[in-house]
């Protein structure tokens, strides 16, 4: 028997730090015409301001590409856990602490 990996695979390194993760209740999304940006926000009650925990730059591409993926498996937690139940005004976004205001 052959052991040898084919051409087309890499490893992924998961470090410990990164493997915890770190918990978001807020995505805040932007785009130019060559990249995506996922800013992954913590906003805690009775705090008026949240704390980008994480940011993730994707090109257009790589950004369909996780539209699609989490689509996949979206559709395959609700297979396995029934449907996620979201709130009736879904079109209606109301910020958790008030208007955003981006600081460095």
């Amino acid at each position: 028997m052959d052991n040898k990996k084919p051409e087309n695979q890499f490893q992924i390194e998961l470090k410990p730090e990164v493997a915890e993760g770190t918990y978001a209740n807020l995505a805040v999304i932007s785009h130019s015409s060559s990249e995506f940006v996922l800013d992954f926000v913590r906003v805690l009650p009775g705090v008026a301001k949240g704390q980008v925990k994480s940011r993730v730059i994707l090109t257009p591409e790589h950004a369909k590409r996780l539209l699609l993926a989490l689509q996949d498996n979206i559709g395959k937690y609700e297979s396995q856990f029934g449907t996620i139940r979201m709130p009736e005004n879904r079109g209606t976004f109301i910020p958790p602490a008030g208007a955003f205001k981006g600081e460095a």
